[in-house]
């Protein structure tokens, strides 16, 4: 009977692990129209790429992260019972104390990265429109890489009967983070979009899993 018990909590550990891997490959399919169909369409790499094409590679991307999106919520819902607007508990002083101090802490490195502010010197390299859909795209990144540390979070937590560790934060360090790392060319940015990751998982649960106020500080935290 216990053996059953357990073979069934791995199996739906692992219901919610797909999920937060889908959310992930969906996260992936940018770079298969990046770097494999668009330049085939436009005849050229990205980095020769116009305003509009730029523009509309982002509209693309947005459109599919948003289709994953939904797919995986209604799934996790239908077919799990799980409802990612659950109502939680109040969240405590010290919950937001510890919460600010993170963002802090990511808005900090990410001053001292950039040398300057991120959002500034966005916009001044890429002028009103490509800024303004630049944001748009980081708006639906942020809705993709919280999927998987929620669904990440909700599959360790079954396997490993905890709800204080931060699951869903090693999850998309392992997986958002590191992929930084084929993408930007360095293990130094795969490191530090990890570090951010953790963080973004440990906010998540000091916000009692609010999902909307969730989504609110990540985007805070990546964003800006």
């Amino acid at each position: 009977m216990e053996t059953k018990f357990k073979n069934a909590n791995m199996g739906k550990g692992m219901d919610f692990l797909w999920l937060a891997l889908t959310a992930f490959g969906g996260l992936g399919l940018e770079a298969v129209y990046a770097y494999m169909l668009e330049p085939m369409v436009y005849g050229g790499e990205m980095q020769s790429w116009n305003t509009w094409q730029i523009i509309l590679h982002w509209t693309i991307t947005c459109t599919t992260w948003g289709m994953v999106a939904w797919y995986t919520v209604r799934s996790a819902k239908k077919n799990y019972g799980f409802d990612l607007f659950e109502k939680s508990g109040p969240v405590r002083l010290w919950q937001w104390a510890a919460a600010i101090v993170c963002a802090a802490v990511c808005l900090s490195s990410t001053y001292i990265d950039w040398r300057g502010s991120k959002l500034l010197l966005e916009f001044e390299r890429l002028g009103a429109l490509k800024f303004t859909f630049q944001y748009i795209y980081y708006l639906f990144e942020v809705v993709m890489f919280m999927l998987i540390i929620v669904y990440g979070q909700k599959a360790f937590e079954i396997w490993f009967k905890k709800s204080n560790i931060p699951y869903g934060g090693i999850v998309v360090a392992l997986t958002w983070g590191m992929a930084h790392w084929l993408s930007k060319g360095t293990l130094a940015a795969g490191l530090y979009s990890s570090f951010g990751g953790f963080c973004f998982g440990a906010v998540y649960l000091l916000l009692n899993r609010k999902i909307k106020w969730t989504y609110a500080a990540l985007c805070v935290m990546f964003i800006l």
